[in-house]
């Protein structure tokens, strides 16, 4: 259990790395007087490097190891931390925003492909998605950060201090990181059974018949597979990864969890007001994902986003009503509690699960890079366009993103089979690849 809580952990810091920016862009705009384009660029500047990180990640995470390219992966956070605080100038600060992107878009690929590796089939949705639990905890302590570091009245000088904080959990999980050993399937791929085998004990899999068996049939995949990613040979699950990546940003979730403070500040919101209710954004996205990890294994994926949808379309429309009448501001803080609730209960939990049980273990890093640098793209661009789009009009952006979860549902619905329970030798032959 321990090796899996440290697998996960890498979460946290994309977490927080994801949401910390919230609490910045107001006090960024008065230091670079920036317009609501240049906002967009800034925030959506740290994107593009997770673009970046994603893309390369997964040939040195099949050739060196997740576990590996994860601690060269802490490492970055630190340095992008300490530089993004530091920074003296705008141009500086984009470029430190890149490396800590490049740094999740890395651990999106990386730390998912590890925990799957590691993860008896019946348990596999539960343990791949803390990834996801840390995930959404790291955001409600980037929240918590963001109002801590604001009581202490630090002036022009607290937008350096809400990035610095990143430092010191990026320092533990470096750490942490140098106490778990290499997952017994990439062991397995690179032709060392014997110590693959004693992971596999130390894991608890199973009894020595169980885990010989187990080193057998990884080896076969190994030897009977080709490591290339190819449209030929894994068209249904390369399909899959890039349709469930872009609809989980096409809920809107990661612009609305970069702009949550403006949004509150357009409403009437004041500043102490908007960041105490971004923790309660926060608390609401950790309570519901990790529900959502309770039952993900018995309801399965497949379940849990339709229903999802449904709750996502109906608060989305919600807010795009509240904010193009300009009434009923109360409403607000309800409405994106349940399209958090909603989120974070099915695309949130599911995402990262589904992308690493798809593909054959000889490609899976490289299948986890492509779902993951389909998220990013989306990501930055739907990021880099909200600010402009929302002077434009505020309600716009969340009719097109309630528009986009009821096709998310009919495709959900025609096209995604379940993958509870399944071995991850067994997928690709479910999968019909």
């Amino acid at each position: 259990m321990r090796i899996v809580a440290v697998g996960g952990t890498a979460g946290l810091l994309f977490g927080f790395d994801t949401a910390v920016i919230a609490g910045t862009t107001q006090g960024l705009t008065a230091a670079f007087q920036l317009t609501p384009a240049m906002l967009g660029l800034t925030v959506s500047s740290a994107l593009w490097g997770t673009l970046l990180g994603a893309a390369l990640a997964g040939v040195p995470g099949d050739a060196l190891g997740a576990r590996t390219c994860l601690r060269g992966v802490a490492g970055l956070y630190v340095i992008s931390g300490l530089a993004s605080a530091l920074a003296p100038s705008l141009a500086i600060l984009i470029m430190a925003r890149v490396l800590a992107g490049v740094a999740v878009g890395a651990s999106s690929v990386l730390a998912p492909t590890y925990l799957a590796e590691i993860a008896p089939a019946q348990r596999r949705g539960a343990i791949v998605g803390l990834f996801q639990l840390n995930i959404v905890a790291g955001i409600l302590v980037a929240y918590l950060s963001n109002y801590l570091v604001g009581q202490f009245g630090l002036g022009d000088h607290e937008w350096r201090w809400k990035f610095g904080v990143t430092v010191l959990p990026s320092l533990i999980l470096a750490g942490l990181l140098f106490t778990i050993p290499h997952s017994p399937r990439w062991l397995i791929t690179k032709g060392r059974s014997e110590e693959a085998g004693a992971v596999l004990a130390q894991l608890g899999t199973g009894n020595a018949d169980g885990i010989l068996n187990e080193a057998h049939a990884l080896n076969a995949a190994r030897t009977g597979g080709d490591a290339r990613l190819t449209w030929q040979r894994h068209a249904r699950p390369m399909t899959l990864a890039v349709l469930i990546a872009a609809f989980n940003q096409l809920s809107g979730i990661n612009a609305i969890l970069y702009y949550l403070n403006d949004i509150f500040a357009a409403a009437g919101f004041g500043k102490v007001s908007a960041d105490i209710q971004s923790v309660i954004i926060g608390t609401t996205n950790l309570v519901f994902t990790g529900l959502a990890l309770l039952v993900i294994d018995r309801v399965g994926r497949r379940t849990l986003l339709l229903v999802g949808s449904v709750g996502l379309a109906a608060s989305l429309f919600g807010v795009a009503l509240i904010q193009l009448n300009d009434s009923h501001q109360a409403l607000l803080l309800p409405m994106l509690i349940v399209f958090i609730a909603s989120f974070a209960f099915s695309q949130g939990a599911v995402i990262w699960v589904y992308i690493a049980e798809i593909f054959p273990n000889e490609v899976r890093a490289r299948g986890q890079a492509l779902g993951s640098s389909t998220h990013w793209v989306m990501d930055a661009l739907i990021a880099g366009m909200f600010p402009v789009v929302a002077q434009w009009s505020k309600g716009l952006p969340f009719v097109f993103f309630g528009t986009a979860m009821v096709v998310q549902f009919l495709v959900v619905f025609h096209l995604f089979p379940e993958t509870k329970r399944i071995g991850l030798e067994d997928m690709s032959q479910s999968l019909g690849d």
